[in-house]
């Protein structure tokens, strides 16, 4: 029997990948002056991926790539929508960067507060 290493390979390209741009996401948004130069980049990234991995001889090495290409894609869609969760104020607006201060300025419900950095309470929570 022949071992075939594509399963684990593919899914820890994955795993890393999507938790590397959920982290990059969040990061690069929170301190760019700008969004349309990150998602260029992660546009350009993703685009060199995939045509690696169209050019790639080895099934490891183009799976490797197709993964991290469309992860990179998804990445730079992404930052669009993540300034979207901060006007709506699902996500925190950083007050140091000045066009999260525009957006303070112009939306009521974007804030600073970090949901994920609270304590639980033991409240039940009620949808509407």
């Amino acid at each position: 029997m022949t071992i075939n290493p594509l399963g684990p390979i593919a899914a820890l390209t994955a795993f890393f990948s999507i938790w590397f741009g959920h982290v990059a996401v969040r990061k690069i948004e929170s301190i760019s002056p700008t969004i349309w130069i990150p998602s260029t980049i992660f546009a350009i990234l993703g685009l060199s991926c995939e045509w690696l991995s169209v050019k790639a001889s080895s099934l490891q090495i183009a799976t490797v790539f197709g993964i991290l290409g469309i992860t990179f894609l998804f990445d730079g869609f992404e930052l669009n929508r993540q300034q979207k969760r901060i006007i709506k104020g699902h996500a925190p607006a950083n007050p140091h960067n000045p066009r999260h201060v525009k957006i303070l300025k112009e939306h009521p419900f974007a804030t600073t507060l970090d949901h994920l950095k609270r304590e639980p309470i033991k409240l039940r929570v009620v949808a509407h």
